[in-house]
């Protein structure tokens, strides 16, 4: 069993200090055995100092950590069970392929015969075969990070972990080594956790999110529920791309029944009608609201329609089969609208745009959370 049970797991660098900083706070987290569980969030929010304490490169101040049934908070890293992947490959640059792979298990002093059937079975996975006698210089970036995989499946550990492993590819490497290492998983059928910053990175690869801001949690979830259900305007605005569109404004009692009228910066808010399920939602909320819309759930309408709320085009740029309209409502706010590329668009340009609300968020101003 390689299960990984996170309870009030609590980091702080210089305890008692003057300067002592909190990375993470008494965070709860379980990872069932065989899942690919991401960690992702910005900058300094905790998910390295996560995966290192796991490993046993960080000193645990609070809580426990166990893999399995063990608890681990003392154990040594190489009596873990874990295997890491590191962003920078951390490869020996005068030893061959093969000898990478092999070294940790030399060290192991396990028999000659063993390691090269671990070895050779590694390379058959990932396509490494021909390049065992190469050196780490005669590889590109996606090889030396295959090699670093490599390295940890030799030692058939209990949980893989993989810290920004894609972070030093280009773009088009970095997809297929997505594809390979969610082909990996299927294959080996293990736990692996994966740290990234990258959102798409977090949505493509994990069968659950642990989305992270400030050394907290804010939500655990699979990739479509965190997108369609997210708990707070964090994980709302962090997950998709472009981010969610937030509008601050108040709900209002008006004909036909409530309505969402937006705060203006300058001029005059738009005004848009309920739906039942948002009015219902809105309830219970403060006195100030936040209305949440994905750039994809809006289009564009004519200037005669109804729901239809008045944009300036700021900027237009088209992808192909769509295109992002960085549009200005009346009330000089900004939002994004991700729309058909079914014609040109023009800078300066006034149109009309119609919101899903089958789609819409609303969120309270004071705590950011769903309503």
């Amino acid at each position: 069993m390689s299960s990984v049970t996170i309870d009030k797991l609590d980091k702080t660098y210089s305890p008692g200090k003057k300067d002592s900083f909190r990375a993470v706070k008494g965070i709860d987290l379980e990872i069932h055995d065989k899942e690919f569980m991401v960690l992702v969030g910005p900058s300094g929010c905790g998910k390295s100092t996560t995966l290192r304490m796991i490993a046993g490169l960080e000193e645990i101040t609070g809580g426990t950590l166990k893999i399995g049934d063990r608890i681990v908070n003392d154990v040594a890293p190489k009596d873990r069970g874990i295997a890491m992947v590191f962003q920078n490959y951390a490869l020996y640059p005068h030893m061959t392929v093969f000898d990478n792979m092999a070294f940790g298990l030399k060290l192991q002093r396990m028999p000659r015969e063993e390691i090269k059937r671990r070895v050779d079975n590694a390379a058959d996975i990932l396509g490494l075969e021909s390049m065992l006698d190469r050196k780490p210089k005669a590889l590109s970036g996606g090889q030396r990070q295959r090699v670093a995989v490599g390295r940890a499946i030799v030692r058939q550990p209990e949980v893989f972990l993989f810290d920004e492993p894609l972070s030093n590819l280009d773009a088009k490497m970095r997809v297929q080594m997505r594809t390979e290492i969610s082909k990996l998983h299927a294959r080996l059928d293990a736990t692996m956790i994966y740290v990234t910053h990258d959102q798409v990175e977090a949505m493509t690869m994990g069968d659950r999110i642990c989305v992270m801001k400030d050394g907290n949690i804010m939500q655990v979830d699979g990739p479509l529920n965190l997108y369609n259900k997210p708990q707070n305007m964090f994980v709302a605005g962090f997950i998709g791309s472009p981010p969610m569109n937030f509008f601050k404004g108040q709900v209002v009692d008006g004909d036909g029944g409530k309505k969402f009228v937006e705060t203006p910066a300058s001029g005059k808010g738009f005004e848009l009608l309920l739906d039942n399920r948002l009015a219902s939602s809105a309830q219970k909320g403060g006195k100030e609201i936040v209305f949440g819309i994905r750039p994809e759930d809006i289009e564009t309408v004519s200037a005669t329609d109804a729901e239809g709320i008045e944009a300036i085009i700021d900027v237009a740029e088209p992808m192909g089969a769509e295109t992002f309209l960085y549009l200005t409502t009346p009330g000089g706010h900004n939002f994004i609208g991700k729309v058909q590329a079914d014609h040109s668009f023009s800078l300066g340009e006034k149109i009309h745009v119609r919101f899903d609300l089958a789609r819409c968020h609303l969120f309270d101003a004071e705590t950011e959370n769903v309503l």
